[in-house]
């Protein structure tokens, strides 16, 4: 069932202290649900980490992988299983999503783009990407507005990036914020096959401290056609609180992962993970204050996680 722990009463492959060896049959390795081995680990953990997204993403990919290398060993059947890497739809068909991405998506995907999804699908925390529709959607968005001077603010491998880069024209500018220059430089030779390096300004470093001293001086007020924050959720409000000033009048701003897993109408009960509970009060605070916010229109869309436009008016 869903949420329990199988474990063998038999040995599994653990060395023991005294440096022996003793190993179970592969059948017999448990077989563990992400939520388990989270709450099962969860007391021993430092409190900082129960929020920390990579760590349970990088759990949730060990122990996915374990259960079909179990399975493909012992002939049982796999269940069905999302073909997107990092899928985050929300939509509850994942045969019409497949339909969205093979009809209409992929068709149309650059080969930059669709080279950049497949290498960031071996990393062990591509959960944390953009989806291909999402991309496809951004780049857009970014062609009908006429987007020449962007901001992007949480840039894991790039996949947002290279649509952002793509899109905009020979001379558009992106200044990316991110405080993981490891996981930009994965995606950075394909962006620099693809063209479109040089209109990429890459700042490692948390965005805040950047984002006040660019406030602070008149100059940037007003100078961004478009922005895409995809970073910590605990900071939107304050990203905004910055952002609304720097954006232009009829410019956008775009804040990504705002249904936030569907768990915003979960009961108050439900069995969401640490990390999941802890950050939903600060999506749905988030989504409170831009339906409330009379500087801008707002359109809250189901692609990907969730995506909300808001369209500066004053």
């Amino acid at each position: 069932m869903v949420g329990e722990v199988h474990i063998s009463n038999e040995s599994s492959s653990l060395t023991n202290p005294t440096n022996k060896t003793t190993t179970a049959p592969l059948h017999h390795l448990p077989i563990l649900h992400p939520h388990s081995l989270y709450n099962l680990i969860s007391p021993i953990l430092p409190f900082q980490l129960h929020f920390y997204p990579p760590l349970i993403i990088t759990l949730h990919f060990i122990l996915t992988h374990q259960r079909f290398l179990i399975m493909a060993a012992t002939g049982e059947s796999q269940p069905a299983k999302h073909q997107e890497v990092g899928h985050k739809s929300l939509l509850q068909s994942d045969a019409l999503y497949q339909y969205i991405l093979e009809t209409s998506v992929y068709p149309r995907e650059p080969e930059s783009m669709k080279e950049l999804r497949e290498v960031t699908a071996k990393h062990p925390w591509n959960l944390m990407t953009t989806s291909a529709d999402e991309g496809q959607f951004l780049n857009l968005l970014l062609k009908l507005i006429n987007a020449k001077n962007t901001m992007e603010i949480g840039v894991y491998t790039g996949y947002s990036l290279l649509s952002t880069a793509l899109a905009l024209p020979e001379d558009g500018k992106i200044l990316a914020l991110d405080i993981n220059r490891e996981n930009y430089e994965i995606g950075l030779p394909i962006i620099e096959k693809a063209g479109v390096a040089h209109k990429i300004d890459f700042r490692e470093g948390p965005a805040l401290p950047l984002l006040d001293q660019m406030v602070e001086d008149v100059k940037f007020h007003g100078s961004f056609d478009f922005i895409f924050v995809d970073a910590d959720k605990d900071n939107y409000l304050n990203y905004h609180k910055r952002l609304i000033d720097l954006v232009k009048i009829g410019g956008v701003i775009g804040y990504d992962n705002t249904l936030w897993n569907g768990s915003l109408v979960a009961p108050a009960d439900a069995p969401l993970r640490k990390y999941v509970r802890y950050y939903r009060d600060f999506v749905l605070e988030l989504n409170k204050a831009l339906a409330a916010d009379p500087r801008v229109e707002i359109c809250q869309l189901p692609v990907g996680d969730g995506i909300t436009i808001c369209r500066r008016i004053s």
